[in-house]
C-alpha cells in the first residue's frame, strides 16, 4: 500500500511536468544543495546555458523569499542561532517552457503590500521592468525590507511571460502565497 500510494504521487508529479519539487523547511545550506542538483539535472538534459541561468536565478530568488519572509518558521539555539523557514518550490516544464512555483505562508499584514508590488510588475512590459529595476537600485530599501523589492523585480526581469500569483486565506492572520514564473 505504501509503495503504491507514493508511486501514484510520483506519477501525478510526472504527469504535470514536475522535474523538481521540495516542500519543507529551508535554510541557505539546503538552498545551495538543491540549486546545485537542479543545475546538474538541467545540464544533463542539454538545456541551453541561458535558460539554466534564468531558471536557477529565479529558483534562488524565490527560495530566498521563503527563507526571509515565510511566516511559518522554527527557531532555536544549537550552539548558534538557527532559523528554518517552511515553504515549497516546484520546477517543471509545460508547453516548451520551464516554470518555477514557490509557496509559503505570509501574514495578513504583509499581503496587500506584496500584492501591490506583484500587480505593478505584472502590468509592466520588459522595458518598463528594466527601467523600474534601475530606479529601485538608486532608492534606499523600505524599512524592514530584506531585499524583496529588488528580488521580485529580478524575477520579473527573467520571466518570459507575466508572473502569476495568488493568495489563499488560511485564517484571519495568515494566507498561503503562491508565485509562478515561466522561463
Amino acid at each position: 500500500m505504501l509503495a503504491k500510494q507514493y508511486r501514484a504521487f510520483k506519477s501525478t508529479l510526472d504527469e504535470r511536468g514536475i522535474v523538481f519539487s521540495f516542500s519543507g523547511y529551508l535554510s541557505e545550506g539546503i538552498l545551495y544543495s538543491l540549486g546545485d542538483a537542479l543545475r546538474q539535472k538541467m545540464a544533463l538534459e542539454d538545456t541551453d546555458v541561458t535558460t539554466i541561468k534564468k531558471v536557477f536565478s529565479v529558483f534562488v530568488e524565490q527560495s530566498q523569499n521563503i527563507i526571509r519572509y515565510s511566516a511559518d518558521k522554527v527557531q532555536g539555539n544549537l550552539g548558534k542561532t538557527v532559523e528554518l523557514s517552511s515553504g515549497m518550490v516546484t520546477i517543471g516544464s509545460e508547453n516548451g517552457q520551464f516554470f518555477i512555483v514557490c509557496g509559503n505562508i505570509i501574514l495578513e499584514e504583509d499581503m496587500e503590500k506584496l500584492r501591490g508590488r506583484l500587480e505593478t510588475l505584472r502590468g509592466m512590459g520588459k522595458d518598463e521592468i528594466k527601467a523600474y529595476y534601475k530606479e529601485q537600485l538608486r532608492e534606499p530599501p523600505d524599512e524592514g525590507s530584506r531585499g524583496a523589492t529588488i528580488g521580485l523585480i529580478e524575477i520579473a526581469r527573467r520571466a518570459s511571460a507575466p508572473i502569476e500569483f495568488d493568495f489563499d486565506r488560511i485564517d484571519t492572520d495568515r494566507h498561503f502565497f503562491c508565485l509562478k514564473v515561466s522561463i
